[in-house]
């Protein structure tokens, strides 16, 4: 079966996520997880980085994930348009 990517959910969501994870401590990830219709590692995932953002956490705060991955981008583009311009 493919695997599915690129799915995006609303920044709310994730916030309200997150937050009901934190606020209900005697439920699991993995029940929330299914009760939010999500994958228990995406919701993992979502606090790891909500504890980044808030300084919790070592690691690259969500500014820093955009900018880094629009360098990547931009640096792709640039290589791609050299390697047109070598050719006669």
């Amino acid at each position: 079966m493919p695997k599915k990517t690129g799915l995006r959910y609303p920044e709310e969501f994730k916030a309200e996520a997150v937050q009901l994870a934190h606020s209900s401590p005697d439920r699991s990830i993995l029940q929330l997880a299914h009760e939010l219709g999500i994958a228990d590692q995406t919701l993992r995932n979502w606090i790891k980085q909500a504890e980044i953002d808030r300084g919790e956490r070592e690691g690259l705060n969500t500014e820093e994930r955009e900018e880094l991955r629009r360098l990547r981008r931009e640096n792709r583009i640039l290589r791609e348009e050299r390697e047109i311009l070598k050719k006669p």
